[in-house]
């Protein structure tokens, strides 16, 4: 792993920072962790856990150099 955080926000609006699956799930609390997936044109994508009874969705960080002129 790239050593970044992952924001990962459930269904009830909490919010999360994690670098695993496992440190997210000792954060929430414990509970069965499953991977979560959502249907695109091209197949199913991996989207974030379910942990217990959070459905954990991910959102990571995008950098992009900027170009000088």
């Amino acid at each position: 792993m790239n050593g970044k955080f992952t924001l990962y926000m459930d269904q009830y609006g909490n919010h999360w920072y994690a670098k695993s699956a496992k440190e997210l799930r000792a954060k929430i609390g414990g509970g069965r962790i499953s991977t979560m997936y959502c249907d695109k044109l091209g197949g199913p994508v991996k989207i974030g856990y379910i942990i217990g009874k959070h459905w954990c969705e991910a959102f990571q960080p995008i950098e992009k150099p900027v170009h000088k002129r």
